[in-house]
């Protein structure tokens, strides 16, 4: 990818993209899925980046994936599909489209590239990587496989390739347990994330060993600081992510992956909530919740604020961002997120 400046002399030769009440305008059926958290201002300058991007997916014959964790004039302007890890790898295997690009960081990219290897994946910023996903490599996995020998390796989608490639099945937040209580023998590994596997762990009857990762961005929240929120609103229901300490879940009302988030606040409507995750999700949620009120704090992922409009569009006007994957890699690591996506069809039936 080039520096910015040169990325913006490149799309000012070819889109109009200077802020326009007009696109605003012409947009404003796609706004409305947003007016409450994005100002009229704001989508001034985001239009015109959402019109160019629309209609380019359409001579590319491309498809967006975005994660719920993207900002919402990406999550609702441009994305055909969002979800959270486990409904965007499934998503990945039933496109039919020649471009995919994945709005989200890298690992998702790849696993996207893994389910499809005849597609072209585009990543709006090669940069856009994961905490959690970089605290681990195949050597580390072999080093768990030599401390617990025979046990099954269950790693985390917040992977790379490598590390999936090395692995028996993969799980998501949504599906971790599931996935854990599907394995044969009393020990499990976990990987990266050490306290989802703290979370999952204290659910079921098997021995779960884990990796010491983490993601820096739920690791940030403390029981004492949901205490006294909740203490200064008792109102407030909160909603943790299970890569949360299990001391945040069990502060909390509900805890769920980002899609179990999303249905929980949607089934029960509380006047208040408190979303123990990524920034995004309030902001992606709010306008078809009016009448819940989310309070903060939340935390921000600086990965995933790294995909920007003005990236996506470079993408697709330069093909540019292209992931590639070593077929020897691809091959296992599809085997473990095939295995991990017939394992959750199979539970849910």
């Amino acid at each position: 990818m080039p520096d910015i400046l040169e990325l913006r002399a490149e799309l000012a030769a070819h889109y109009d993209l200077a802020p326009s009440l007009e696109a605003a305008e012409a947009t404003r059926d796609i706004y409305e899925r947003m007016d409450r958290v994005v100002p009229l201002a704001d989508w001034a300058m985001f239009a015109p980046y959402v019109i160019a991007i629309n209609r380019l997916k359409a001579e590319r014959n491309a498809v967006i994936l975005g994660h719920n964790y993207m900002t919402p004039e990406i999550y609702h302007g441009v994305a055909d599909f969002v979800g959270d890890s486990l409904q965007l790898a499934i998503k990945a295997t039933e496109v039919e489209a020649d471009v995919i690009v994945q709005c989200g960081v890298h690992f998702m990219a790849e696993t996207s590239k893994i389910m499809n290897p005849s597609k072209i994946v585009l990543m709006p910023d090669m940069a856009a990587g994961c905490s959690l996903a970089e605290s681990i490599s195949a050597k580390g996995v072999a080093e768990m496989r030599a401390l617990y020998p025979g046990a099954a390796v269950v790693s985390y989608v917040n992977t790379t390739a490598e590390v999936k490639a090395v692995s028996d099945v993969c799980c998501t937040s949504a599906n971790a347990l599931q996935i854990v209580n599907a394995m044969e023998g009393d020990t499990v590994i976990m990987t990266p994330d050490q306290y989802l596997a703290r979370n999952v762990a204290a659910l079921t009857h098997k021995r779960v060993v884990w990796w010491e990762g983490s993601c820096i961005v739920h690791e940030l929240y403390t029981a004492a600081d949901l205490r006294a929120y909740r203490e200064s609103d008792p109102e407030v229901k909160i909603i943790a992510h299970p890569e949360c300490t299990p001391e945040v879940v069990a502060e909390a009302d509900f805890t769920g992956s980002t899609k179990d988030i999303i249905d929980w606040v949607h089934a029960h409507k509380p006047p208040k909530a408190m979303l123990v995750t990524e920034c995004s999700m309030a902001a992606n949620i709010s306008d078809e919740l009016p009448e819940v009120e989310f309070a903060k704090p939340c935390n921000m992922c600086p990965y995933m604020k790294m995909i920007t409009l003005e990236k996506i569009l470079y993408a697709l006007h330069s093909m540019t961002g292209q992931v590639e994957i070593d077929p020897a890699v691809a091959m296992p690591a599809r085997r473990a997120v095939q295995r991990m996506i017939d394992i959750s069809r199979k539970v849910a039936v």
